[in-house]
């Protein structure tokens, strides 16, 4: 008779080496850096990229393919993690950071990407073991073949409460939002159910690159012909953007090599603009950007103080910033300087300006489609450590423009508690008005009641900035 074969051994198949995938392997790198050091994807992953292409492991399709797994996965994290939760037998903080990341870059691929569902769970459970273990390989296993059994629509219907029941908390998981911030927002925007849902929607999106040509020392035409037709058009609203497509490089322009353009948001360049073209009463010599960092309004301040023979102050508290503020303001046409001073106990005396900027520190709800992780981490009670600044920095730039001189109030924030509350309360201590900025953007349109100005993504394809111009009296 012959030997009949051990039953363990009978069922028993070959090890296989885990593949390394240097795409994954990277997004989740950049999942970690940003969950451990609260560090923002936006300044991870270019370097991770960079020294990738350097030692031979990506190409542009790479690259791309990891840019989307780390932003795609930050932007939906709401969304999968109730997807998740309904997948596993613990609670989610139960569950250890780094297999929670691994878990999520898998639903990413398999509910967000047209990657394959074999593909999809075969590189995550790879990754895992990699970087988890053959144990924990298992669990994300498990767990990614529960999320393949459906689509992101059958899921959300699971796990999402109806609209009817809880708009808030359905919109909160749908769109990928902590509860309270869709709150915000809504009662920022007002109207019904479509508008808060378009700008949910535009939240997630990836935003487009764009730039600006500063004044004095680049053309948008510069920009548009050194890039070409087929990766840049005309900005939408500020004669100075423009915007840039897919496969289009900021870094293969002189221009922008040189300094004469950078990279900066619609909105922002409509903020200076603004601020620029408010009609004044009498002289119109000195400017000041008094929270200047890092230097994008700054430098189109500058440069257009310049056509107009005035002088801009851009003044920074923090040192390293100001350095950024220089570097930006480099080769400005006119004259200019640059300091590091706290806006709230200021070194110029009082009244010595024509114009002044004070775009404050905020809690940067605005610009989520740019920074996904922040919604994540903002809470309800940052906007009552903002709100002192906020109250002190606008005192201080009344106090510092001339009877007659204009105060552009701006934040990146649409939050009323960081606009209009704080333009309300500082109005009943100053000799000040509100001036109607609305004409002095005459070609952007649904900018509200006024007299203030709000941007919205999916209304202006900008970032959510707020303006109030405010004109000293007395």
């Amino acid at each position: 008779m012959s030997e009949q074969p051990r039953r363990g051994r009978q069922q028993s198949k070959p090890y296989r080496r885990p593949k390394k995938d240097p795409v994954r392997m990277l997004a989740f790198d950049a999942l970690r850096a940003v969950d451990e050091r609260d560090a923002y994807a936006n300044l991870v992953l270019p370097p991770l990229l960079r020294k990738a292409r350097e030692n031979g492991d990506f190409d542009g399709r790479d690259a791309a393919l990891a840019t989307e797994l780390v932003y795609g996965t930050l932007r939906r994290q709401g969304t999968y993690d109730a997807i998740i939760a309904a997948c596993v037998d613990r609670p989610l903080r139960e569950v250890d950071p780094p297999v929670l990341d691994v878990l999520s870059l898998g639903a990413h691929q398999l509910l967000g990407t047209r990657i394959p569902t074999h593909a999809a769970v075969s590189a995550t459970v790879d990754l895992a073991r990699i970087v988890l273990g053959d144990g924990r390989a298992k669990f994300v296993n498990a767990v990614l073949r529960k999320i393949s059994r459906q689509e992101l629509d059958a899921w959300i219907e699971q796990v999402a409460p109806p609209y009817e029941e809880d708009a808030e908390d359905h919109l909160a998981v749908v769109h990928s939002h902590p509860r309270w911030i869709v709150s915000a927002l809504w009662d920022s925007l007002g109207g019904g159910r479509a508008g808060i849902e378009d700008l949910l929607e535009a939240d997630n999106e990836r935003p487009e690159v764009t730039l600006v040509a500063r004044p004095g020392r680049s053309t948008a035409d510069e920009l548009l012909g050194a890039l070409g037709e087929e990766t840049a058009l005309p900005g939408r609203w500020s004669p100075y953007a423009v915007r840039l497509s897919e496969g289009g490089e900021p870094g293969a322009i002189d221009a922008v090599r040189e300094g004469r353009a950078g990279v900066q948001d619609e909105g922002s360049q409509l903020v200076a603009l603004a601020l620029a073209n408010a009609p004044l009463d009498g002289p119109d010599r000195a400017w000041l950007d008094g929270c200047a960092g890092p230097g994008g309004k700054a430098a189109m301040l500058a440069g257009l103080a310049a056509q107009r023979g005035a002088v801009l102050l851009a003044s920074e508290k923090q040192p390293h910033r100001a350095g950024l503020v220089a570097k930006a303001l480099a080769g400005n046409p006119g004259p200019y300087q640059v300091i590091a001073a706290d806006g709230t106990r200021p070194p110029w005396r009082p009244g010595t300006f024509d114009r002044v900027l004070m775009d404050v520190p905020c809690t940067g709800l605005g610009a989520l489609r740019r920074r996904p992780e922040a919604r994540w981490r903002r809470r309800p009670s940052d906007l009552d450590g903002f709100a002192p600044l906020q109250r002190g920095l606008l005192r201080t730039a009344l106090d510092s423009v001339r009877v007659g001189g204009v105060v552009g109030y701006a934040t990146c924030s649409p939050h009323l508690a960081e606009t209009r509350a704080v333009v309300d309360d500082v109005l009943k201590e100053q000799d000040a008005e509100l001036l109607d900025a609305r004409p002095l953007l005459p070609d952007v349109p649904a900018l509200g009641d006024g007299p203030d100005i709000q941007l919205w993504p999916h209304l202006h394809g900008t970032d959510a900035m707020y303006l109030a111009l405010i004109r000293r009296t007395g």
